[in-house]
């Protein structure tokens, strides 16, 4: 009986000892869900789907944007969105956009991804868009999701002409 009971113990601190699996990484969960978020906005864009594509921003007066068309800044969620309707509206058929190089950096609450982004579709007028972008996001951990508070899109400017330089290619 004494065996038994020196045999149990010996199991339980052999089985405490050994190796258990290390608890899951947040920064690789943050990176994971954010990846997602992407994935739902590239959905939603190519869909032409303004509400999809707002779905991954901070609502209210929460958001600031800064695109490549006027104004200087978007101010909140509602103005955001109108930039969104008017970019759909002017093309016609279907609009592609990819971004092959994506590089996020994730913390408990706080990340921001950047990269270049490649926007081709047809406008209304029949002129092709094949356009190379920059961009920046800022994303915070709000009420457990992951969600965009400042975008900032933006192309070269050729310092000598005062002009975008919209035909540059990676």
């Amino acid at each position: 009986m004494l065996a038994r009971v020196f045999a149990a113990i010996a199991l339980v601190l052999v089985t405490s000892c050994m190796k258990q699996p290390p608890p899951p990484n947040p920064a690789i969960a943050a990176h994971h869900d954010i990846q997602l978020l992407f994935d739902r906005w590239h959905k939603a864009f190519e869909a032409k789907d303004v509400n999809g594509v707002m779905s991954v921003y901070a609502p209210g007066a929460t958001l600031v944007a800064y695109d490549v068309v006027p104004p200087l800044q978007y101010k909140g969620a509602d103005a955001y969105r109108k930039d969104y309707a008017d970019l759909f509206a002017q093309f016609v058929g279907p609009l592609h956009v990819e971004y092959p190089d994506m590089h996020i950096e994730a913390g408990a609450s706080t990340a921001f991804a950047y990269g270049l982004e490649r926007l081709t579709g047809k406008l209304k007028d029949g002129t092709p868009v094949d356009l190379w972008l920059r961009y920046t996001e800022g994303l915070k951990h709000i009420n457990g999701q992951w969600l965009i508070v400042h975008e900032h899109i933006s192309v070269p400017v050729d310092m000598a002409t005062g002009k975008a330089r919209m035909d540059l290619k990676p």
